[in-house]
């Protein structure tokens, strides 16, 4: 097996259903799951994005705007008629019952959009990327979990040198988020990314091949 690519438990998930074969691509802040996601669309594979989905559900007119509105106050949309990120952030950041309030109206809305996107696909397989996979209990999602993992020293580092972040606000982000044992503890496939970008080639590239295969004999 390739050094860096490492293979645990076969997820329960729910592949017995008549649908495209999912797999789940998660990973803590600075990780580089967004590159991953990046090389399995540069293969031809359905990247499903659950941030790409929630900045929709938060445009102009988005279907999450009036209920976010109606919990958290109308200066949380911004001028130009879309969330106001920052601002909402203030209110849920450091408020945990704030923070699960948001949740309560978005993931759902996420998942539905989800779900409806993989009924739709017509691949042999497709990628779900959830940030927050294990902190919202979604794993039941995907027929596999693959987690992109890295030490969490380069991950700050890495969040530092892309938005200025310094160490201490990446480590509370980090804190909000499932720890990265947890997340690890869930994962089916962890793909290590402790290198450069072109280094993930092939081992995205090895489990391109794996996910066709497991899709193959479903």
């Amino acid at each position: 097996m390739m050094a860096g690519l490492t293979s645990s438990h076969q997820h329960g998930g729910s592949g017995s259903t008549a649908r495209t074969f999912a797999v789940a691509l998660t990973g803590g802040i600075g990780s580089g799951k967004s590159a991953v996601a990046e090389q399995f669309a540069a293969l031809g594979v359905s990247v499903i994005d659950a941030d790409a989905i929630s900045h929709a559900l938060t445009a102009p007119r988005g279907a999450a705007l009036a209920p976010i509105a109606a919990a958290f106050g109308s200066g949380v949309i911004g001028a130009d008629g879309a969330l106001d990120r920052a601002a909402l952030r203030e209110q849920v950041f450091a408020d945990p019952a704030a923070r699960r309030r948001l949740e309560g109206i978005l993931h759902p809305m996420i998942r539905t959009r989800m779900q409806a996107d993989l009924a739709a696909d017509t691949g042999p397989y497709a990628i779900l990327a959830i940030p927050l996979l294990v902190e919202t209990g979604q794993t039941d999602m995907a027929d596999r979990v693959l987690v992109v993992d890295a030490p969490e020293d380069l991950c700050i580092a890495r969040v530092g040198r892309r938005s200025g972040l310094t160490p201490e606000q990446v480590r509370r982000i980090m804190a909000s988020q499932a720890s990265r044992a947890e997340r690890l503890a869930a994962a089916d496939d962890v793909l290590e990314n402790t290198g450069r970008i072109t280094d993930l080639e092939p081992k995205v590239r090895a489990l391109h091949s794996r996910y066709l295969g497991l899709a193959a004999d479903t």
